[in-house]
This record gives C-alpha cells, structure tokens and sequence, in this order.
C-alpha cells in the first residue's frame, strides 16, 4: 500500500485475550482439565448440561484471576456476581457459558510493551473476567460431518479485555507476547497458543486522523499463533483502508484469519450485546473476595518479568538485550537468579548462559529444567575466567564439554586434569613466543616491516604451541617487545 495513503488513517485496535488456566479440574465441576485427552473423555452430567444438575466453583480459578489482576496492577472487585451469556453452538451443550458481565473480577491496570519507536508504552486493559470455555468443532477430520470434542466444556478462562489503544500490529504482536510471558511466569496458563490455551480475538477499525469518531470495528478470530496475531491485523487494516478509499461501506462483522492464504474472510455479521440475553448465574451464589485473602496471594506471587528487566538493567548494569533474553522465559530467569548469587560477575554470567548453555539446550532439545549443571559449578568456571587461570575458548571447548559428561566434578579439577591452566610465568611465555618467532621468519620480517597487524596472527601461532595455556594479557605485552626487537 501507498505509504501516504496508510498515513491518512490512525488505526484503532483493542485485543480479547482467552487464557486457559492450568486447574486439574474444570471451572464449574470435577471433570478433569487436560489437552490432548481422547475426545469426549473428560466430561460428565455437569459438563454435558444435563437437567438437575448444579455447577460448584473452582477457587483455584479465583485464586488465578486475583494473581493476573495484582501482576497487571488492577483494582480487585470485592463483591463479584456470575451471569449467564446465552448463544447456540453444537460445542456448547447447555446453550450458555457462566461468566461475569457486570461484576469482573479485576478492572483496570495495564501491560507495558515497548513500541518501534523504542520507548514503552502502557496498554490499558478494561476488565479481566472468569468464564468458561466451549467444547470444540472438528471439522477436518471427516468429509461430510462436523465433529464435536466437549472435553474442553467447561475449562476455566480468564478474558482479558484490553482498551482500544493499540495503534498498530506490531504493537498488537507485543502486547500478547507480554500476556504469554505474563501467565507463564505466574504458572496460571501454559501460553501454546497452537494448542489453543492462549486465544486472541482482534477488534480492528481505521478512520481518518482527526476524526471524531472511530471507524467501523470488525473481529477477526482463528489466529493461532502470536505471529498469525501480528499477520491478520495487518491484514485487516489494508483491507479496510483500500475499501474506504474506494468508497466502500464497511459491514461491523466478525471475520476468520486464513493462515496458509494469509486474508481474512467473512463470517458473520457481528452479535450486539443484547443478543447474549445476559442474565444473573441462579446457581451460583456471589463470590466475596476479602482484603487478606489478596494479600495472601500478592504474597506468594513470584518476581515478575518486568521486574527483573528493571534489575538486570539498572542494578546489574546489564544492555536491553541481554536482560530481554535472561527474562524471556522463567526457568532461564530462575537460573540466573540463582546463578548470581554465586558470582559479582553479572555479565559473564548472561554470557555463558546465552552462549554456551543455551548452545547446549536447543542442540540436545532440552530444557533448562534438565540441564545437568548446577548454578554453582558455573559460578566456578566464571570464576577460572575472571582470575585468567583459563581463556575463554579452553573454558568452552574444552572444560564445559567435560563438565556435562561429568556435572559433579570441579572446573578447577578438570583444568588440572586436562592440563589447560593458563601459564602466567613471564619465563614460560618467552620461550612459547621465541618458538612462534623461529618458527614464522617471514612474517617477523612483514611485521617489522609496518604490518602491525600481523600481531593477531602471532597471538594465535602462540596459542597453539602453548596448547591454549598461555595468558594472552601477559603474552601480548610481551610478544610486541620481542618482534620489535
């Protein structure tokens, strides 16, 4: 698209975000809640909606909700009160989700993203709420029928419904990366996305800058992937700019995303409010959430990710980018929380762990979880490095593959073992270094000749006829005086 056409528009976007909480049983019954489970396993009479019987609430759901709204700064609603959301599915047998409409458990608060111009910026968000979710349509699986897999009827949801301040997709793809790293690091949602215990639905409008008014707001859904997120709504924009330059009338609908085809397509035109006929839920009874309760939970709540990108950054002295890769997940986060504690070395700790370690996890495709090295014995090889007993390369390529093979061993000790300790001895260097010299004539002569930076090839002639031992700090000194003279 003509960039200055794009530039005529603001775009308006607002993001409603579902995550499945990882409960052992359903919201409203004790139906297990797990993916992957044969179809139609993980159901019973309540989940089924049969007549008589009564849903009870799982307060692990509560407990959840309460611990996103605390780590999203939200007000926490002391009186709550569930309602019924009534529409038609084949995947949801009772004809009806409990939910909240009037009373959500958490209200406003905000998730910090950072924008491409660089600095951050604060996503409002409107209202977390608690439901259920619905069973689930299979529809390529048999040529003629739709199947339907109710083991997900009745999974506990928290919706989190952001404000329509999101101005791009780029923005939106930061947003939901924040809401991923958010329920992850709380453990409340295990964010795979391609499983669909994270779903996102998009709420897309344009108008021209200045307006009064937004534009007409078409959801897009069916996007099962953070990338797909970022793709649909780009999508979208174009598509509804070109229609209004062409003097179109955009139609306030819902719209599905087509991964492989990379458009958007038409679905239905959009429910107002009123057609969910909400009414209160008459067999729950209202929930009452008191002050030491949330404190209780505010207590055990973990270090959260922006927290530790502002230590890394502003205590540690670590750059954005490492503590952006240190924070990506929590069990990286765990382990170099715990790493530091063993070592003032804060960098060289986020560079083994970014280099070496991460090398060794994505090759044998593990977790950090299941790497074999304890925190402390790194610490010890961190510190080989900083007292120069060894060079970084011997560090890696040498004593940190024997390590793996035998974890509870001492770096120290396998040095030794190995023989690679660096040799400090000014005596030893020399002799290291006259072999280099007698051994290269010529580009002694190119060296003293002007070409200075023949020294880097000396550095390295010297490093193989010492086996790695000679300290290069020592040796560099040293070699520039004995090719001068």
């Amino acid at each position: 698209m003509n960039p200055e056409i794009r530039d005529k528009y603001e775009v308006v976007i607002g993001l409603e975000v579902h995550a499945q909480m990882l409960t052992k049983t359903k919201a409203y019954s004790n139906d297990i809640n797990e993916f992957g489970a044969i179809p139609n396993t993980n159901i019973s009479v309540v989940s089924l909606g049969h007549p008589g019987t009564l849903p009870r609430m799982n307060k692990k759901t509560i407990e959840y909700a309460i611990k996103l709204g605390l780590a999203c700064g939200c007000d926490i609603a002391r009186d709550q009160y569930f309602a019924r959301k009534n529409y038609f599915y084949p995947d949801l047998p009772k004809g009806y989700q409990i939910t909240q409409d009037k009373t959500p458990i958490c209200t406003g608060g905000a998730v910090i993203i950072k924008t491409e111009e660089g600095p951050e910026k604060s996503i409002g968000i409107t209202r977390i709420h608690m439901e259920e979710d619905a069973g689930k349509s299979i529809h390529d699986v048999d040529v003629f029928d739709t199947l339907v897999d109710l083991n997900r009827a009745g999974v506990p949801l928290v919706e989190i419904v952001s404000e329509p301040v999101i101005r791009s997709s780029q923005e939106a793809y930061n947003y939901v990366t924040e809401i991923r790293k958010l329920v992850r690091y709380l453990e409340i949602c295990d964010g795979n996305m391609e499983e669909g215990s994270l779903r996102c639905d998009a709420n897309v409008s344009v108008n021209l800058k200045g307006a009064k008014e937004f534009g007409t707001k078409v959801e897009v859904k069916n996007m099962n992937s953070i990338r797909n997120v970022q793709r649909a709504i780009e999508f979208e924009i174009i598509r509804q700019i070109e229609a209004i330059e062409n003097g179109e009338t955009l139609t306030q609908e819902t719209r599905s995303f087509d991964a492989l085809k990379g458009i958007t397509i038409s679905m239905r035109t959009k429910e107002a409010a009123n057609d969910y006929r909400y009414f209160p839920e008459p067999d729950l009874q209202p929930l009452f959430v008191d002050q030491k309760q949330i404190d209780a939970i505010k207590a055990e709540m973990p270090a959260l990710p922006r927290d530790l990108f502002l230590k890394y950054t502003k205590e540690l002295g670590l750059s954005e980018y490492d503590a952006t890769i240190l924070t990506d997940t929590k069990a990286i986060a765990l382990y170099y929380e715990e790493l530091i504690t063993f070592t003032k070395n804060f960098k060289g700790a986020a560079n083994l762990l970014m280099g070496d370690i991460k090398s060794y996890l994505n090759q044998q495709g593990v977790e950090i979880e299941n790497f074999p090295i304890k925190a402390e014995k790194i610490a010890q090889l961190i510190a080989l490095l900083d007292e120069n007993k060894v060079s970084s390369t011997v560090a890696s390529q040498k004593i940190f593959p024997e390590l793996l093979k035998n974890p509870e061993k001492n770096p120290l000790q396998i040095a030794e073992e190995l023989n690679v300790l660096q040799d400090s001895n000014e005596d030893s260097i020399k002799g290291y270094i006259q072999e280099v010299i007698d051994k290269n004539p010529s580009e002694v002569d190119r060296y003293r000749n002007g070409e200075k930076q023949l020294v880097g090839f000396f550095m390295g002639q010297l490093m193989k006829v010492s086996q790695g031992k000679a300290d290069p700090k020592a040796s560099n000194q040293l070699m520039r005086e004995m090719l001068e003279n």
